[in-house]
């Protein structure tokens, strides 16, 4: 890793990322990645606990650490634009004030987890989430898009999930076909954001008492990478 990427790196795991990932995302259409050739993927984990947590139903300690999380990814992104601005090179934090909630479309422009796949930090599975091999889904991403010259990592761009069907078993909603993701595959060709909605506004109703949020996580705690994150010694928790 060359001394540029390494800088940035530090700086961002200094903010408070968990993880850090550079990927190259000039293949993408120019307007959605604003001009940017590079995007750097941030996230920051879940504690063991919390995740254990919701095998259930969602819970109030879940829903604040979403929050808690959020405004912490939020923060780090900021940060790491702004030191890059003061390094000379251009920069834009892609947090939630920029990107939009996607409460109504159920998509952004450019997801996290698109950047995330660029950077080599996991796949897309069959939840639709961004699974990672050592933390499984217990992580909450951000990003930010750059033209520093930075050195990027091998894309991923096939599931490794193979004949695991966990969390379409286990999902509530019946919103996960089993259909392994790849690039270029539309996530609606594999999974059904509508049914994912609206089931999890219902089990945030039973656990939480509020049906106007959209929180579940019940594909997050049954993945069998989560698992083993949540089983293991040492990390978050």
């Amino acid at each position: 890793m060359d001394d540029i990427t390494s800088s940035i790196e530090n700086k961002l795991l200094c903010f408070g990322a968990d993880i850090v990932g550079f990927g190259d995302i000039s293949e993408l259409p120019d307007n959605i990645r604003s001009g940017m050739p590079i995007g750097i993927s941030v996230a920051v984990l879940y504690p063991k606990e919390i995740i254990q947590g919701i095998s259930v139903l969602p819970t109030q300690e879940y829903r604040t650490w979403y929050d808690k999380l959020n405004v912490r990814l939020d923060s780090i992104v900021s940060s790491g634009a702004e030191t890059l601005h003061q390094m000379g090179w251009g920069a834009i934090a892609q947090t939630r004030e920029y990107v939009g909630s996607g409460e109504i479309s159920n998509s952004t422009t450019l997801p996290h987890k698109t950047i995330a796949t660029r950077a080599g930090i996991g796949w897309i599975g069959k939840c639709a989430l961004l699974v990672t091999t050592k933390y499984g889904s217990a992580i909450r991403l951000s990003s930010i898009l750059t033209d520093a010259p930075i050195e990027t990592a091998q894309a991923t761009d096939k599931s490794r999930c193979g004949d695991c069907m966990v969390c379409a078993k286990a999902c509530p909603a019946g919103a996960v076909s089993g259909k392994l993701w790849e690039l270029g595959l539309y996530r609606d060709e594999f999974f059904d954001p509508d049914k994912c909605r609206k089931t999890a506004r219902e089990r945030a109703k039973q656990g939480i008492g509020d049906e106007n949020i959209t929180i579940c996580g019940k594909c997050i705690e049954v993945c069998p990478h989560t698992q083993k994150y949540i089983n293991s010694m040492g990390g978050k928790g």
